[in-house]
């Protein structure tokens, strides 16, 4: 979206004009990769599904809404306000949780998602910059806020709907198929009203290898989606968001690997902050696991978490998810 290429008329300053076609590229692969893998494993692309699709519509419409306000932010905003903003989605995650499912996740887990917050934060800052920063403007928070508030409705409804119709009836495909198929209808009408559809053939006229980008960006973001549903169904949302927050650290560790870029002091104890409550997290679930035969925790209507789930959040990387109302039905 910042990249500069030939200009057109609809686009004179030679950037993409549409962050539409982005998502709906995107979206496009991975409807076709889900319905090959569902018709392989069910037998049936649609004939199997516990799930109606209405069921998927409203994370479809929040996923949407989060790649496309995503995608449109990076003209606005600069580096230092994108990297904040992604890096502090794990307490609106817990937030969203409550709202929806009622779950409660004690203090403690919200002072360690502000000090993950924290760390990710000052680790990238100080790791790397943009030689090609834009100013911030008011649009571009806006549409970053609308990230942060469609990305933490997302994952929970999805584990929502795992709670509701049983994880024994919603594999991982099925899940991708639902909100994929929901989510192309919108992107599909969102092209023809606002008439982007024919910015971006104006575009990849004039600008054939934009094309290429294109498809490389909807492969990866399809292969993405696989794990992302199974790690939101297997471990849930919080366990989710922490992995794709903290991420971003072990991409700028690598990128400093490969190209020899040195690691500032300040970015290291952001780094130690991070791994220091993510060890703390697992030291203290195990334990909680060892000692404590009561549950960390119930739901409003005091029912404890399934045994079942409870066994399946002591790996290391779910020991970061609260168990609370994760394995109940909403």
């Amino acid at each position: 979206m910042k990249s500069e290429f030939n200009p057109t008329v609809s686009s004179p300053d030679g950037k993409f004009p549409s962050a539409a076609f982005c998502v709906f590229s995107n979206r496009f692969l991975a409807v076709i990769v889900a319905m090959i893998a569902v018709k392989i494993k069910h037998g049936s692309v649609f004939g199997n599904n516990k799930a109606p699709l209405l069921a998927f519509t409203p994370c479809a419409i929040s996923n949407t809404t989060s790649s496309w306000s995503q995608y449109a932010s990076l003209k606005y905003v600069s580096f230092p306000v994108q990297t904040v903003f992604k890096s502090s989605k794990i307490i609106p995650v817990m937030l969203m949780g409550k709202v929806l499912k009622g779950t409660i996740y004690p203090y403690v887990q919200y002072f360690e998602a502000f000090l993950i917050t924290v760390g990710v934060a000052v680790f990238s800052l100080f790791s790397k910059s943009s030689s090609t920063d834009a100013e911030t403007e008011l649009k571009g928070l806006l549409f970053l806020i609308l990230y942060i508030c469609s990305d933490s409705f997302t994952s929970q409804w999805q584990s929502r709907l795992y709670q509701n119709y049983g994880k024994e009836n919603i594999d991982p495909y099925q899940m991708m198929l639902g909100v994929n198929a929901s989510a192309i209808v919108f992107t599909t009408a969102g092209l023809l009203v606002s008439g982007d559809y024919l910015k971006v053939y104006e575009f990849l006229l004039a600008n054939p290898t934009v094309l290429y980008y294109n498809i490389i960006t909807a492969i990866t973001s399809a292969s993405g989606q696989l794990c992302i549903f199974y790690t939101i169904k297997e471990f849930g949302p919080i366990v989710f968001t922490i992995i794709m927050t903290t991420r971003q650290m072990f991409s700028i560790v690598l990128s400093s690997i490969i190209f020899k870029h040195v690691i500032s002091f300040k970015a290291i104890i952001g780094a130690v902050v991070v791994f220091g409550v993510l060890f703390w997290q697992i030291r203290r679930k195990y334990m909680a696991k060892g000692h404590v035969i009561k549950p960390e925790g119930t739901d409003n209507s005091g029912s404890a978490e399934k045994k079942d789930e409870e066994e399946g959040s002591v790996s290391t990387t779910a020991s970061s998810e609260s168990p609370i109302k994760e394995g109940e039905r909403s």
